[in-house]
């Protein structure tokens, strides 16, 4: 794919921090790692990523604000441009060795996302797209599978944990869904779960409370991948009320649908 001058500041900033994670995965045993709170831990490796990350990016565009998951909301001089960031999606499986994590940034102009990029380093799997130019997977083009049969579908979602989500509710939806479809799959990181989505890998997704980190990015991939996404009111209103469905038009629509009815 060509990709823009702003798009490859993107890449090359998410894939040199990702360089920095491929190192210490596989040795999480020595990281040395704090609580943030109940089964919510960040790391050396994190904090680095994020670092790295900010650098590159405040090198090629000084001017533009950050909302970054370890540092929050730094405004900048450009009111117009905000970098959305998740340095580590997928903590937890960092940390017990699971290769399911990513760097996650995406670009927020005058408050709608026009890039994103999400790279899993374990797995050196690259997701890039940018408004207008469409959505790749590792240089080849992306687009949502077109299953229209509920009965067909793969489903990704997050499952609440200990302290965090409402776990009656998600219980509530997920029986609601599971009789329906052909697998209900929980890897563990949002972005890439969204990436999924954009790349035909799962057919839908859902889940609540979600950060703006942790969407961003994979919205603008599902959308220019040819998808819907939305919140459960199907609105735009993901990143204030955390809760978040995506699909092709008509798997997205059921989604909510079922899942609505299960919350009536």
């Amino acid at each position: 794919m060509a990709r823009s001058a702003l798009l490859n500041v993107m890449v090359q900033a998410a894939m040199k921090a990702g360089r920095g994670l491929a190192r210490d995965f596989g040795e999480v045993q020595n990281l040395q790692v704090s609580r943030k709170g109940p089964a919510d831990f960040v790391s050396n490796a994190d904090l680095q990523a994020e670092k790295t990350i900010y650098e590159e990016l405040k090198l090629a565009r000084p001017d533009y604000g950050y909302l970054m998951e370890e540092s929050g909301s730094q405004p900048g001089v450009d009111p117009q441009h905000r970098w959305i960031v998740d340095p580590l999606d997928g903590t937890t499986n960092f940390l017990h060795g699971i290769p399911f994590f990513a760097v996650s940034i995406a670009l927020e102009r005058d408050g709608q996302i026009v890039a994103g990029v999400i790279y899993n380093p374990a797995l050196d799997e690259l997701y890039a797209a940018e408004r207008g130019t469409g959505a790749f997977f590792n240089d080849r083009r992306m687009r949502v599978a077109n299953r229209s049969e509920m009965s067909e579908t793969v489903i990704g979602t997050g499952i609440p944990f200990m302290g965090h989500g409402d776990h009656v509710r998600h219980i509530r939806e997920q029986h609601a869904i599971m009789g329906k479809v052909a697998g209900i799959r929980r890897p563990g990181a949002a972005a890439l779960d969204l990436a999924f989505v954009a790349a035909g890998r799962f057919d839908g997704f859902w889940e609540h409370d979600l950060k703006a980190w942790d969407m961003a990015a994979g919205i603008i991939l599902i959308r220019e991948a040819g998808g819907f996404v939305s919140d459960l009111d199907n609105r735009q209103g993901m990143f204030d009320n955390g809760n978040i469905v995506a699909g092709n038009a008509k798997i997205h629509k059921e989604l909510m649908r079922i899942i609505n009815r299960a919350n009536a």
